[in-house]
């Protein structure tokens, strides 16, 4: 019987450590063949260490699996360009880019420097194009040779840029940014045979851990581990999630949901004047559910009620 993503080329960002390490070996036990980067800053953007992608690289050989180290930097064009076709020449090709690769500059907005601003949005944000434009362009010239691409694009956003955290401005738009973009690139590439998700992950790593009652439980490196991730961008990255694309899939745990976008609530016609908007706005408020906290659910108001399946 055949692996899920067997034979199958990938590229995991952020990959030294937490959930990205974890999707590495989930990845590579179910087949595929892995570059690992990682470029081994601290949580902050700072510094550099090659040990934590080569341990990677390490316990996937160990494993029986193949992985080689990439430690560009992925905010850099070049380095994301130079890291697609080092896939491709190592391994013959790429089939999946995982966008994992993160810092944190938590400040509140009045606190905040421009370089705390300037760092994060470029890790996530500008990291998550990188990679995706110069893999895309590689699936797209396969395309118009007459190749058949099954293809993936499996990107990270986050609770706080779906629900939003206090203190987070930075980060949150970022990865409000990535959602968006994700269900964009879908759009752009499904004709050229490649999919793009979004996983809005909830888990117990060194950016979590001092983060008080986020994850709320006293075994929280279990229930909470970055694992539950790696079993759907795994599962997100095999050929039988063909048919899934421009997803955000929220996972916390075990637990697996749909993060819905934004949709058109209540509305009504304004009149002529500015005034005439102070009229209409208790009626609308008084429709409309509010912003989702950090679990996914409206704080309160009529909003739409869960489902579990």
């Amino acid at each position: 019987m055949s692996k899920l993503n067997e034979g199958r080329v990938a590229i995991v960002t952020g990959a030294g450590r937490g959930i990205g390490r974890e999707h590495a070996l989930a990845l590579a036990a179910s087949g595929a063949r892995i570059v690992v980067n990682d470029l081994g800053a601290d949580m902050d953007g700072g510094g550099g260490d090659a040990s934590p992608a080569q341990e990677t690289v390490n316990d996937i050989i160990a494993m029986g699996g193949e992985a080689v180290v990439n430690g560009g930097n992925v905010a850099s064009f070049d380095e994301a360009g130079a890291m697609v076709a080092q896939a491709i020449d190592t391994f013959g090709g790429l089939d999946i880019v995982i966008n994992n690769a993160g810092i944190l500059r938590d400040r509140m907005l009045f606190s905040m420097t421009e370089s705390d601003w300037d760092a994060v949005i470029a890790v996530h944000l500008k990291g998550t194009f990188g990679p995706s434009h110069h893999a895309s362009k590689y699936w797209r010239e396969r395309a118009k040779a007459g190749e058949t691409n099954d293809a993936r694009i499996i990107n990270t956003s986050s609770p706080s840029g779906i629900y939003g955290n206090i203190g987070q401005t930075n980060y949150g738009a970022a990865k409000a940014g990535i959602a968006a973009f994700s269900m964009i690139a879908a759009m752009e590439l499904v004709r050229y045979g490649v999919t793009v998700n979004c996983i809005a992950p909830a888990a117990f790593t060194r950016m979590t851990e001092n983060l008080p009652g986020l994850l709320g439980s006293e075994d929280a490196e279990n229930s909470m581990g970055p694992r539950w991730i790696a079993n759907v961008a795994t599962w997100l990255a095999s050929p039988a999630a063909a048919g899934v694309t421009g997803r955000v899939f929220d996972v916390v745990g075990d637990r697996i949901g749909i993060a819905e976008s934004w949709s058109l609530g209540p509305t009504a016609t304004q009149g002529d004047t500015p005034e005439s908007i102070g009229d209409l706005m208790p009626e609308l408020m008084a429709h409309a559910a509010l912003n989702s906290d950090m679990s996914g659910r409206p704080t309160e108001g009529p909003g739409r009620p869960s489902k579990t399946i």
